[in-house]
């Protein structure tokens, strides 16, 4: 993906979009719930395979029990390289009136760029009644045009047969890098949000509560000049750090030396962590735990609905099914990811997998904007000091 509180919040994030086209007569109505209702939606995914998988695997399956007439297929941006395309394209429908061809967007630019330029619906409970179920601070996250349908929470993973007191505070981990050489390692902030949200809490450690609420709202020049002494902390880092200074690429490597042993010690994505001990590839010697002080960035995954799409009616009908608790559970059970529904509503299997995750208090990554402006600054400034 280019996320998700004993866990921390986000953001981040790793970005990863998917979109959704649909044929069929355009409305503006509320979801239905009748089996009767007809049309085709075709997702349109931008971002990693996992989420093709969740769409084709889990969701249209499951939706498709209750909703038989409606058609939902899939296409895939892989990794979302061509998402600036993707935006340009929808301004340009947008102004024009048209059809986009896309009815659900599920991309970091959501929140950013797009709700900016004006491109998204308005949501509400009158179109989706079921986005009552989720907490009000992470709807109001999504800037009045995101829908919250997924989180996740970067946690700190250890092994446990070589560390038996893993650290509980950001000041204790630092420590704890200095003190075991070569055991930890982050990949490179540009790569994954794991590493990305690494970077993003020692930086903030070294900023007031005030830069650090701006700067997850809008890019601030002053604010960012406040991280010099957070890059100047993560440079003397670097003799410390796996093999002195090398920075895997992306949240998978990261997976993968700690799977084969090579490290005591990183932060993850909760979601793929519990992914890879379910499919074996972590052991389950190897913990996980959250910081605090402050605690590791999370987030809700948002979708989009383009101003301009057609056959909304459908489109609120599949995203209030995905915010149902059957919904909910699918994204539990193939993803990993922690529901955005109160779990209460779940059931004892989901809630007491997710029990320690609060949804309501994780702790946002920054701006996608800014975000770019701290990899950049990470790239000229951590790599090779000393």
């Amino acid at each position: 993906m280019k996320m998700r509180h004993v866990l921390g919040a986000v953001v981040g994030v790793v970005s990863m979009g998917l979109m959704v086209a649909a044929c069929g007569p355009t409305s503006s109505g509320g979801a239905s719930s009748q089996s009767s209702q007809k049309g085709t939606v075709t997702v349109f995914i931008s971002g990693d395979t996992n989420v093709q998988d969740l769409w084709e695997k889990g969701l249209i399956p499951a939706f498709n029990k209750q909703y038989p007439n409606i058609s939902v297929k899939t296409e895939i941006d892989l990794h979302g390289e061509h998402d600036q395309q993707t935006v340009a394209k929808l301004a340009t429908s947008t102004k024009a009136g048209d059809d986009p061809g896309y009815q659900l967007v599920d991309a970091g630019w959501v929140t950013g760029q797009a709700a900016k330029a004006n491109l998204l619906d308005k949501v509400s409970t009158s179109d989706i009644s079921n986005l009552a179920d989720v907490p009000a601070d992470t709807v109001s996250m999504g800037q009045g045009v995101g829908i919250p349908y997924r989180a996740s929470s970067v946690l700190l993973a250890y092994d446990s047969t070589k560390v038996k007191n893993p650290p509980k505070t950001l000041a204790a981990l630092l420590q704890w890098i200095v003190d075991n050489p070569g055991q930890f390692a982050y990949n490179s902030p540009s790569t994954g949000g794991s590493g990305g949200a690494f970077v993003n809490t020692v930086l903030d450690s070294h900023l007031t509560k005030g830069q650090q609420d701006v700067l997850r709202l809008k890019k601030d020049a002053s604010a960012e000049a406040a991280w010099k002494e957070g890059f100047a902390k993560l440079a003397s880092l670097n003799p410390y750090v796996y093999q002195k200074g090398v920075y895997p690429n992306g949240n998978n490597q990261v997976l993968s030396l700690l799977g084969q042993g090579s490290i005591e010690m990183a932060p993850v994505w909760s979601d793929q962590f519990i992914t890879a001990q379910k499919t074996g590839t972590i052991p389950d010697t190897v913990k996980y735990a959250q910081i605090s002080g402050p605690s590791f960035t999370g987030s809700a995954s948002y979708l989009g609905i383009p101003k301009t799409a057609s056959s909304k009616k459908n489109v609120h009908t599949l995203v209030n099914f995905v915010l149902s608790t059957q919904g909910q559970k699918v994204i539990a059970d193939e993803v990993s990811g922690y529901p955005v529904i109160s779990l209460d509503k779940m059931d004892k299997s989901v809630a007491e997998k997710f029990k320690d995750a609060d949804i309501s208090a994780l702790r946002a990554g920054y701006y996608s904007e800014v975000s770019s402006d701290m990899n950049d600054q990470w790239d000229q400034l951590v790599p090779g000091r000393q």
